[in-house]
């Protein structure tokens, strides 16, 4: 595995979740040097042997820059390609399972759409949960938004770090952070970039000189 247990993502803001592509080598490179701080890979449509391929390079390029490498839905292909942890959403794997496929030191992450789950999830041997989408995104298909309102209770509520999902931009992070959030979650912003470090550099400055002034205020 390449980073240390989960305690060091209270000091992680900024997590990429990014699905396969031709350069990825070269895109979490540019994304990691502009800010990135946690990486996922989430691949809803290739074959297990595929997927252990990619993790395998998203691993290796992670590991050069001391960055927490999360796969997708999969414990037991994390545990395959030494990644630091899976995510799970509310249909995979049971965090429990998760946790004993990958042992004590692993990042094991859920995510969350709603206060009941919200509230179950701390009896969970997790240590991190998204809260979202705030907006509806492509992402995920069908799935409403939750607004502001569910980041200020997750955030309240989870007795661990909550990384916000859904349409994560540099002008939507101010909002986000005054909701709570202190993490965040960013995929189109960044996949869809003609220039991703530069991308990168740009949502993680907003983060950044949010949460300051927040924390300030």
């Amino acid at each position: 595995m390449n980073a240390p247990h989960s305690g060091g993502l209270a000091h992680r803001r900024l997590y990429l979740c990014t699905a396969d592509r031709p350069d990825l080598a070269s895109f979490l490179q540019s994304c990691i040097a502009g800010g990135v701080d946690v990486v996922q890979l989430r691949d809803k449509h290739l074959e297990a042997r595929h997927v252990v391929e990619r993790a395998r390079l998203a691993s290796r390029v992670c590991a050069e820059h001391d960055v927490p490498f999360i796969l997708n839905d999969r414990p037991d292909l994390a545990l395959d390609v030494g990644a630091d942890g899976v995510h799970l959403g509310q249909d995979d794997a049971s965090p429990a399972l998760a946790r004993r496929i990958l042992g004590p030191a692993a990042i094991v992450g859920l995510s969350t759409h709603a206060r009941e789950e919200l509230e179950s999830s701390r009896d969970e041997p997790v240590d991190y949960v998204s809260a979202g989408p705030v907006a509806p995104t492509p992402t995920k298909p069908g799935r409403p938004g939750t607004g502001p309102l569910y980041v200020t209770f997750a955030v309240a509520n989870a007795r661990r770090p909550v990384f916000v999902t859904g349409g994560v931009t540099p002008e939507t992070v101010p909002a986000l952070t005054a909701a709570g959030a202190r993490h965040f979650v960013v995929v189109r912003y960044l996949t869809e970039s003609d220039d991703p470090q530069r991308a990168a550099a740009r949502l993680r400055a907003s983060i950044d000189q949010s949460v300051e002034n927040a924390d300030a205020s």
